[in-house]
């Protein structure tokens, strides 16, 4: 059973811990972990191409090589659910608190993830079978349902919005340790949710926003248009959709599970409803 929200008077469990030092402690080892990935993208490696059709919403996408990219995304996923395990104050919050932020920050902390080690994707377009070819097959009607909600992959889109990301990541060619920060920041953003321990989760997105700022500084003389054009990235990742991540990468793999569910297993977060 969740537990009672805590009286006025009294402060937040997660309060009473040291919320920097934890935070610094983590994001630092993260870059004492990680090794700094240089690439260059300057082009697009998207097999389909631009055939001049302005219906791109309705077109549907699956990965090329499915086998070698969704390992890699698995990994990339582990890697993700890592990071959070390690961060002490992350499961200082309430069990609500936990849910309500993996729900809404998983899928810019698995681009990100893409991202740092360098998961890039070639796709191929494909048709939805028809309402005719399903009758001519004699499929059920469960059995359509389920073949459609195999093959009918995701929107081209979205996995564009997605890969522009990615490249535009890339190019910037950000450090482990800016990852790190970028992680805290991403993590620790409530959006327009009414948290139980709000003013904290707040605290600690502002020390990695601080932290950033101040690596940046150092590291490039002050200059902190870098800064300006990182968080500019930040938001763009919160508009990705996190339903075309989980038919591109996982679907294959869930089955009837979605994402949230397993990472909220994976993380040892256990709602009543779990």
């Amino acid at each position: 059973m969740a537990s009672q929200a805590p009286e006025k008077s009294e402060k937040c469990q997660c309060e009473t811990h040291h919320a920097k030092s934890i935070l610094y402690e983590i994001l630092n080892k993260e870059h004492r972990n990680e090794t700094k990935w240089y690439q260059q993208y300057y082009r697009l490696h998207c097999s389909i191409g631009s055939n001049g059709c302005s219906c791109v919403d309705s077109r549907r996408v699956v990965l090329k090589m499915p086998e070698v990219t969704c390992r890699r995304a698995s990994e990339v996923l582990l890697k993700t659910s890592a990071f959070i395990r390690n961060l002490p104050s992350f499961y200082h919050m309430p069990w609500e608190d936990q849910v309500t932020l993996i729900q809404q920050n998983w899928a810019p902390l698995f681009v990100l993830g893409l991202a740092q080690e360098g998961v890039d994707f070639e796709l191929r377009e494909i048709s939805a079978p028809s309402l005719l070819k399903k009758i001519l097959l004699n499929q059920s009607s469960m059995a359509s349902d389920e073949l459609g909600s195999s093959s009918l992959g995701a929107s081209l889109a979205e996995v564009q919005k997605m890969k522009n990301l990615l490249w535009k990541l890339w190019n910037l060619d950000i450090s482990a340790k800016e990852y790190a920060y970028l992680k805290g920041i991403i993590l620790f953003n409530s959006g327009q949710h009414v948290l139980k321990c709000l003013p904290y989760v707040q605290t600690l997105q502002q020390e990695a926003r601080q932290a950033l700022m101040e690596f940046i500084s150092m590291m490039f003389n002050r200059h902190l248009g870098r800064f300006a054009w990182i968080l500019q990235l930040l938001n763009s990742l919160q508009d990705i959709d996190a339903d075309a991540i989980e038919e591109l990468f996982f679907r294959s793999i869930l089955g009837e599970v979605t994402l949230n569910e397993l990472l909220l297993e994976i993380l040892y977060i256990k709602p009543d409803w779990l």
